[in-house]
């Protein structure tokens, strides 16, 4: 090999390891970041690995593909990561047992003005029918939304970058949001971060409480199914 630094800097850019480090402590300085502000909303952990990230492809122009061939194994542990999210479902489940007909009310509440606000959004500032489609199934995980997109022929890579965003901004106002609206119910302000924020809210409310972070899950995953039902009838109705 030669002692060239660029070809050097060639060789290991072909290396998936060097993607999944990468990630990885980008990540760890973020979240390290974020514990030493006392996990202010705006030192999210996630927001700043993104940009930061981005941000290096773009200097070493490296593409999403050649990236994603290292960083696929942190996609693959989101699997066990929500499976994970039963343990302490279980531990509280008479928590949960004792809320479930005010969960199911906003559940279905959360779920319609999610989908129905960003498509009236869309269709006010003129968006093509497309785009209104593909940012109705925002507020849900990237697998099913981006699952719904395709169903409904629209652009997953449009849906996959509103729920990143929907997710990050969810997860940096939810705290500052319910202090200020008075809400001191963590199994309420878990809920509402699940549905509207999915997997990234269901984080910063295990960050903030471990009750918020039970409810969170719960919401983001029975919002995933509702959604998924809701979604097409929506849009048939407002997309005419």
């Amino acid at each position: 090999m030669s002692d060239n630094p660029f070809s050097l800097w060639v060789y290991l850019s072909q290396s998936p390891l060097l993607w999944l480090t990468v990630t990885l402590a980008t990540y760890a300085v973020a979240d390290a970041v974020s514990l030493k502000t006392a996990r202010h909303p705006l030192a999210n952990p996630v927001l700043h690995s993104v940009w930061i990230i981005a941000v290096f492809l773009l200097v070493t122009k490296t593409s999403y593909t050649a990236y994603f061939a290292g960083a696929q194994f942190v996609h693959f542990l989101l699997g066990p990561a929500t499976v994970a999210l039963a343990v302490p479902l279980y531990e509280n489940r008479r928590r949960v047992a004792a809320a479930i007909l005010p969960m199911l009310i906003a559940l279905v509440v959360g779920s319609i003005v999610a989908i129905v606000s960003v498509v009236l959004l869309a269709e006010a500032f003129g968006l093509p029918r497309d785009v209104a489609l593909s940012l109705a199934p925002k507020s849900v995980t990237a697998g099913v939304a981006m699952g719904i997109s395709e169903s409904l022929h629209a652009d997953p890579s449009l849906t996959a970058v509103a729920v990143i965003l929907t997710g990050i901004m969810g997860a940096i106002i939810v705290t500052p949001l319910m202090n200020r609206a008075g809400f001191t119910d963590y199994r309420a302000r878990g809920f509402a971060a699940g549905i509207a924020a999915h997997g990234i809210g269901t984080a910063r409310a295990f960050q903030v409480d471990e009750v918020a972070g039970v409810f969170a899950g719960i919401a983001m995953s029975l919002n995933a199914l509702v959604t998924s039902l809701l979604v097409p009838l929506a849009v048939t109705i407002l997309l005419r």
